[in-house]
């Protein structure tokens, strides 16, 4: 008689059948949904906000049916940031900004949504029955009207979380789950701990020393017990370093695992919905027995209040039982970076008031679970009871900054990583109706970067094709003028300074082309109606007319007479004479237009007045199409 030996191979063990109308299959028929989800960037969600978010992602769980799976996976990976040099007429100072934060590492946050259908059997498997233990796979005949069910749930899932005007679902398509000859797969992705296009698959290790993908060395922590979690939780908590004792700041509950956790890492969180019912009726009959056995033991008794308190909670509020696991998966492909990453995570789960466990037993059953579509061969005794609204509680609900779509804005850094993002803080807020107006104020202390801020700003912006005027105080943008002087040979940047022996002084009445369009008109009418009145004597109507009539009869007069200079001087000569004669003529009475009262207020900026130096400069400078 002859011996053969049969080696198992990875492809008789892998759990997953084929993916078909965008839809995972098991080998075991369950049926799996992805979804790539967006998220509301960090720090920018109220507490309001994040109750509303939890309020959405409860209302969509209870459409799912029973023996669901709800698999929230959120990928953390370090990436370094490529400066983009290459673009056409880049500036100086933009290319040199560009490369200032080359390579600068951030981490970079992807978040995945699997949902699965599986069944009661499979709900209540443990670890030594999963597909990467058993001996063999025996598929099951898939029940039409059960998936059928399930389908049109999830879409009722979908739409009520993209309603939600927070998250967005995006079904992710059957290329991006099995990859292309270009691009890599989501499943191979993960195989990888990978979210790059090009990856290759890596050698799966899974010894007594835990789980080791290629170099790089995996670290599990787990909340998979009731006696791991904290006393009280929320839907979010005060982020102390931007809070003060007047206003707080918000992230979510399980944010110190997140973005807030500086590593490569995935953060898993499973929702199991079990039938409810018939596990309020399992804790029912465990609670009598612990009363029938409390004269032995009074940890039994003390367990029997514990299974009564969440009965009547269940009861009460009419709660559904569930069951929850969470865990973070690190990595490393350096020994003593993973010691830190291994302190890293359990300092920030200790943060949650959870009680860090270091996982070394399960880390393969757990692993292999995670993968996508795979969610049903998890491992019942790693999870625990408890209900909908607290377990969402550990769901991440930030990620981090985008660059924002709208082709005009200015660069600026991301406060977390200081990774460069693109950010228009004037136009795609009036189109959101977030602001009703372009204005800005900028607020800090002395040394704070105030003007270092606005010269950066209004660079970017007159690259742009903004007009800019500014007043500036002790030089501050001096310097940006000259700068733009040297990149247009003087025609754009002007910078008009005084002292008192060289006070300034500037010609409203001057253009370089002699064009006097309705803004030029207005500009100038506006100016002398400034000096003339106060800021709480409204000009009227009548005024307003004689005083535009006044600056439309000058300029044409400097039109056709080069002999008159355009200056305030000939303007107010002109009034004092021409226009009189003219208003005389019409028989303006003295109320609808006090001549006499104009000249006088405006006689010190007359030739010979105490301010006759401010506009009636000599120097030809157009400052109407500056």
């Amino acid at each position: 008689m002859r011996n053969t030996l049969k080696a198992a191979t990875i492809e008789s063990k892998f759990p997953l059948l084929s993916v078909e109308h965008d839809c995972i299959i098991s080998k075991d028929a369950d049926i799996t949904i992805a979804y790539r989800v967006d998220l509301p960037e960090l720090f920018t969600v109220t507490n309001t906000e994040y109750e509303a978010i939890h309020s959405a992602w409860t209302k969509a769980i209870k459409v799912l049916p029973d023996y669901s799976i709800i698999h929230k996976q959120d990928w953390f990976v370090k990436e370094n940031y490529k400066p983009a040099t290459d673009k056409e007429n880049m500036s100086f100072l933009s290319r040199s900004f560009e490369r200032h934060f080359n390579e600068r590492p951030f981490l970079n946050h992807t978040c995945f949504l699997f949902l699965t259908k599986t069944t009661k059997d499979r709900m209540r498997m443990q670890s030594n029955f999963s597909s990467l233990c058993r001996g063999n796979i025996i598929p099951k005949e898939v029940n039409k009207e059960t998936a059928l069910r399930f389908m049109e749930a999830v879409g009722q899932f979908e739409r009520i979380l993209n309603d939600s005007g927070f998250i967005t679902l995006t079904r992710i398509v059957s290329d991006e789950i099995t990859g292309t000859e270009k691009e890599a797969g989501l499943i191979e992705k993960y195989f990888a701990l990978s979210l790059e296009d090009t990856t290759c698959l890596e050698d799966l290790e899974l010894g007594a020393d835990g789980l080791r993908i290629g170099d790089k060395t995996v670290c599990l922590h787990t909340i998979s017990d009731v006696e791991d979690l904290p006393g009280t939780i929320g839907t979010d908590m005060r982020y102390e370093k931007l809070s003060t004792d007047r206003s707080d700041c918000r992230l979510s509950f399980a944010s110190p695992v997140g973005l807030l956790l500086s590593c490569n890492h995935v953060y898993n969180q499973y929702i199991f919905l079990d039938d409810s019912a018939e596990n309020l009726r399992q804790f029912e009959k465990s609670a009598r027995n612990m009363q029938s056995l409390s004269k032995y033991s009074r940890g039994n008794q003390i367990n029997k209040e514990w299974i009564d308190k969440y009965l009547n909670e269940a009861h009460s509020f009419g709660l559904t039982s569930v069951r929850a696991h969470f865990n973070v998966m690190a990595w490393s492909d350096d020994a003593e970076e993973l010691k830190n990453i291994r302190n890293d995570v359990g300092s920030q789960l200790a943060l949650m008031e959870c009680k860090p466990r270091h996982n070394t037993v399960d880390v393969a059953t757990l692993y292999w679970a995670a993968m996508p579509g795979n969610a049903g061969d998890f491992p019942s005794e790693e999870s625990f009871y408890t209900f909908i609204e607290p377990a969402l509680c550990f769901f991440t609900e930030e990620t981090n900054y985008k660059s924002s779509p709208s082709p005009f804005g200015i660069k600026m850094a991301d406060r977390v990583s200081g990774k460069p993002i693109h950010v228009d803080i004037s136009d795609l807020p009036m189109k959101q109706g977030i602001i009703t107006n372009r204005n800005k104020f900028i607020l800090g202390p002395s040394g704070s970067g105030k003007s270092f801020f606005t010269n950066h700003m209004c660079r970017q912006y007159w690259e742009q094709g903004t007009h800019i005027v500014l007043v500036d105080t002790g030089n501050s943008y001096q310097g940006l003028c000259n700068f733009i002087n040297r990149r247009t040979n003087g025609e754009d940047g002007v910078y008009f300074t005084y002292t008192e022996k060289n006070p300034i002084s500037f010609n409203p009445f001057y253009t370089d082309d002699g064009v006097f369009d309705i803004e030029k008109r207005e500009s100038i009418k506006t100016l002398i109606m400034t000096l003339w009145k106060r800021d709480n004597e409204p000009p009227t109507r009548s005024e307003e007319v004689a005083l535009s009539n006044a600056v439309s009869l000058y300029i044409e007069r400097i039109k056709i007479d080069e002999s008159v200079l355009p200056s305030f001087n000939t303007f107010y000569e002109f009034v004092k004479l021409d226009y009189a004669a003219i208003l005389d003529a019409k028989r303006v009475r003295e109320k609808d237009f006090d001549l006499a009262n104009f000249l006088n207020v405006l006689e010190p900026y007359y030739n010979g007045g105490e301010y006759d130096f401010l506009l009636n400069s000599e120097k030809q400078l157009d400052l109407l199409s500056k």
